[in-house]
């Protein structure tokens, strides 16, 4: 690798790393954020409200994929990756300044809303700016192995998210955290910001885009090429469907499902689970490089395709092992204590809300969303039509009423649930996690599942690059990924979750990957070609 194409790797990648790590706070953060600009609501609700705006940053990520993928094919690759990274870093700055809503009231609620989508709007064209521009300075035979240093950076940043996080945290104390610190980590990514700018700055136009100048061969409209002529739109949704969409599903488990699964469902307090996190991410972030080298040799196709496969094959056993060693008294309980939602099935609705924005008042809802937020398994019986709606632990019955949250908590305590705070559920810090068996036994499991991450995630660049002509690529690949990562894998956490709600099983949210993954899979053998050998300065010319 010679020194340029170490600082084009080094542009692109650091850059990458920042904006990713200024997403992410917001999603480490939500619960204080939505204290603050959410506050004249209940804490329900202002958790539900910061949640969505969190969600609208996804949402919006395939329009920006459009804008910029769009500028990217016609005024270049270098300077569109470098207006997202500022729009990304300024808007992430600004929530650290921004008032309450104590202070300007709904004013502030909405700019915030705003300044998610906005980068939102800059992610969706960031990616897609830097996996190509990498590409497009690699040999041929090396994309798997240069690309694969762009995989890194969500990871990365995620991980440079959390020790910021933890580190202010421990610092100053939770209440000054709470009450102003949280804001700290926004205001510091100025400081990155500047130093991406620059890095960027000293960077010269992708070879590949200046020779395609060169001959006159640019698409004057690159959404209508890419997605109005059927040649190349067939091509997009091939990489949505067989290449994306799984990637993205098995993303989102590994990391964030796996966060929030650890965290609301095994309740295992916020630092510790952050900490057990942080060490799979710092042990299995290799392995982004690894497999993206190794599509070099044997295929990108393979090894994205192996990865949704054997994730598929065994989350369930995983996800099971993680609540045996995280909460044992919690696995226990679900083989040992029964508990019945007793109720007229005419009463008992759909509680699939995966956007959280739904109003239960029926019993049986109520009692069922309940149950699922408590992580109390349960199952359904049908009692005769007008009878009133019940719940039973081991057959002592337990009313649905205003109190039902507390006496449900109650009786499953004394039924066998574990209580908050039981010493068996994991409880760790940074070093110690290292020095004790059931903390490393954890790591050990979310490590694996971050190896079916790197296995899916560390070639896809390469493979969406290698799929699109020049005059085209930075749209073309930008759509599928970001709808793909954007929708797919960004609402994944909360419809597993509607999912685990809606049936009383703690893992049925895991048929949401699985069944994508799957799909992928299929669709990815049968359909989608292998493109590792391809000549990208020439593939599909005019």
């Amino acid at each position: 690798m010679t020194r340029e194409e170490r600082k084009v790797i080094l542009a692109s990648s650091l850059g990458t790393v920042f904006e990713w790590y200024d997403f992410y706070l917001y999603g480490s953060l939500a619960t204080m954020i939505g204290a603050h600009f959410f506050s004249a609501f209940d804490p329900n609700t202002r958790a539900i409200f910061a949640l969505l705006a969190f969600a609208a940053g996804f949402l919006v990520r395939p329009f920006g994929a459009l804008f910029f993928g769009r500028l990217g094919d016609l005024i270049g690759r270098k300077y569109t990756f470098l207006v997202t990274i500022v729009i990304m870093g300024a808007s992430t700055f600004l929530v650290g300044l921004l008032p309450s809503y104590a202070s300007i009231g709904w004013i502030a609620p909405v700019i915030l809303i705003a300044l998610r989508m906005l980068q939102g709007l800059a992610l969706g064209g960031e990616y897609g700016g830097a996996a190509v521009y990498v590409a497009e300075h690699a040999p041929v035979g090396r994309r798997g192995f240069y690309t694969s240093w762009i995989q890194t950076t969500a990871t990365l940043g995620l991980l440079l998210s959390l020790i910021v996080i933890l580190g202010i945290r421990t610092t100053m104390g939770e209440a000054d955290f709470a009450a102003w610190g949280w804001r700290i980590p926004f205001l510091c990514s100025i400081i990155l910001l500047a130093i991406s700018v620059w890095i960027r700055l000293q960077m010269q136009e992708s070879p590949a885009f200046q020779k395609m100048k060169a001959e006159g061969t640019g698409s004057k409209a690159p959404l209508t090429e890419a997605f109005g002529q059927w040649k190349n739109a067939k091509i997009a949704l091939l990489a949505l469907f067989g290449l994306t969409a799984g990637q993205a599903v098995v993303w989102y488990t590994g990391q964030f499902y796996a966060l929030f699964f650890i965290q609301s469902i095994l309740k295992v307090d916020l630092y510790s689970a952050n900490v057990l996190i942080a060490w799979s991410l710092i042990l299995g972030t290799g392995g982004f490089i690894v497999f993206g080298a190794l599509s070099d040799k044997i295929g990108r196709k393979p090894i994205i395709l192996a990865g949704c496969l054997i994730a598929a094959l065994t989350y369930f056993p995983l996800f099971g092992a993680l609540t045996k060693a995280a909460n044992p008294g919690l696995a226990a309980a679900h083989e040992n204590v029964k508990v019945q939602v007793v109720a007229d099935p005419a009463t008992c609705g759909s509680v699939f809300d995966p956007v959280g924005v739904r109003t239960f008042t029926q019993p049986c809802d109520i009692a069922r969303r309940t149950l699922a937020t408590q992580a109390i398994v349960y199952t359904q019986a049908p009692a005769p039509a007008g009878t009133p709606a019940k719940v039973t632990v081991n057959g002592k019955d337990v009313a649905i009423d205003g109190a039902f949250a507390a006496n449900i908590a109650k009786e499953a305590v004394a039924a066998g649930y574990p209580a908050a705070g039981d010493a068996r559920i994991v409880k760790t810090g940074f070093l110690n996690a290292l020095f004790n068996a059931q903390s490393l036994t954890i790591i050990a499991i979310l490590t694996v599942l971050v190896i079916y991450v790197t296995m899916v995630y560390g070639p896809i660049a390469a493979a969406l690059v290698e799929l699109f002509p020049t005059r085209i690529r930075y749209t073309g690949m930008s759509l599928p990924y970001h709808i793909g990562n954007g929708w797919f894998g960004g609402l994944l956490p909360a419809t597993s979750f509607a999912m685990v709600a809606g049936t009383g099983d703690i893992y049925y949210g895991l048929w949401y990957p699985i069944v994508i993954a799957m799909m992928t899979f299929v669709i990815g053998m049968l359909f989608v070609p292998e493109t590792k050998d391809r000549d990208i300065l020439t593939h599909d010319n005019p």
